[in-house]
C-alpha cells in the first residue's frame, strides 16, 4: 500500500479550505496517517488479533470508513476458513478506488464488498465485528448515536464494536499536556510548523472529537454493556464495546 509523501500543506495558503478525503489526500494517506497519529500501526495490527477471537464462522465484518483499506486486510488475513464477509464502505470514491487496488494485491478467499457509501446508509446486519477506526469523529455529532444504534442491532449476540478515534480531555491541564505530546509527535516525524497550523484549521470546523466520558455514555445509551479502552497514546485511543 504505498503512498507519496505527504505535502500538502507545505506551502502556504491564502484560503485553507475545509479537510477533505479527496484525490489529493488519499495519494499521501499513508503517510499522513502514520505521521500523525500515534499508534496506528499497533492499532491496525490489533485488529486482526480481535478478528481472530472474535469473528464467527458465517457472518459479517464491517469497516465503516475503510479509507485505503488497512483494517479490512488486518482482518481479512485472519479469517480464511469461516466463511465471512468483509463489507468495506467509504465515501471517498478516490479512496475506495485505492482501497480496491490494495485488495486486489492480496489472495484471500475471504470475499471483500466494496461500497463507495455514506454509513450513515448503510443497514449493518449478521456482524460479529464492526470497525470504526478514526471515522465517526468526522460524523456530525447528532448522527453518532443512530450510527451506534444501527451498529447494536445490527451485531450478534457477543458480538465487537472497535471504536478508535481523537479524543478531548474534560481535564483543560490533562488537555494541554496531551496535545502538546501530540504536536511534539507530528514535528518528530518531519511536519513544519506551518504544516501543522494549516491542516488544524483545515480540519476545525470537520473533525469533532468526544471525550471519553462521552464515547462511554453514549454506546451505554445504546445498549452495550461491556466497554474499555484498550490502546491509548497521548489524545488518540482505541476502545472496544461488546453486546
Amino acid at each position: 500500500m504505498n503512498s507519496s509523501q505527504d505535502t500538502i500543506y507545505a506551502q502556504a495558503c491564502e484560503n485553507i479550505s475545509d479537510f477533505k478525503f479527496d484525490e489529493r489526500v488519499a495519494g499521501v494517506f499513508n503517510d499522513m496517517i502514520k505521521r500523525s497519529v500515534p499508534g496506528y500501526g499497533q492499532i491496525i495490527n490489533t485488529l486482526g488479533d480481535f478478528a481472530t477471537k472474535c469473528v464467527v464462522p458465517n457472518s459479517r465484518v464491517y469497516d465503516l470508513g475503510c479509507s485505503l483499506g488497512a483494517a479490512t486486510l488486518s482482518v481479512r488475513r485472519k479469517l480464511d476458513g469461516r466463511n465471512c464477509t468483509i463489507i468495506a464502505v467509504d465515501n471517498s470514491e478516490s479512496m475506495i478506488e485505492r482501497c480496491q487496488q490494495n485488495l486486489n494485491a492480496y489472495v484471500s478467499e475471504t470475499p471483500v464488498d466494496l461500497i463507495c457509501a455514506d454509513i450513515r446508509d448503510i443497514k449493518v446486519e449478521n456482524a460479529s465485528m464492526v470497525i470504526l477506526n478514526f471515522t465517526m469523529q468526522f460524523l456530525a455529532p447528532k448522527d453518532r448515536e443512530t450510527l451506534l444504534k444501527n451498529i447494536y442491532d445490527g451485531l450478534l449476540p457477543g458480538g465487537l464494536l472497535v471504536l478508535s478515534e481523537k479524543l478531548t480531555f474534560e481535564d483543560a491541564p490533562v488537555q494541554s499536556l496531551l496535545d502538546e505530546l501530540h504536536l511534539d509527535f507530528k514535528r518528530a516525524n518531519g511536519y513544519s510548523e506551518l504544516e501543522i497550523s494549516q491542516k488544524r484549521s483545515s480540519l476545525e470546523h470537520v473533525m469533532k472529537p468526544d471525550s471519553l466520558q462521552q464515547h462511554e455514555r453514549r454506546l451505554n445509551a445504546q445498549g452495550f454493556s461491556h466497554f474499555s479502552v484498550w490502546f491509548q497514546c497521548f489524545n488518540f485511543a482505541s476502545m472496544v464495546a461488546i453486546k
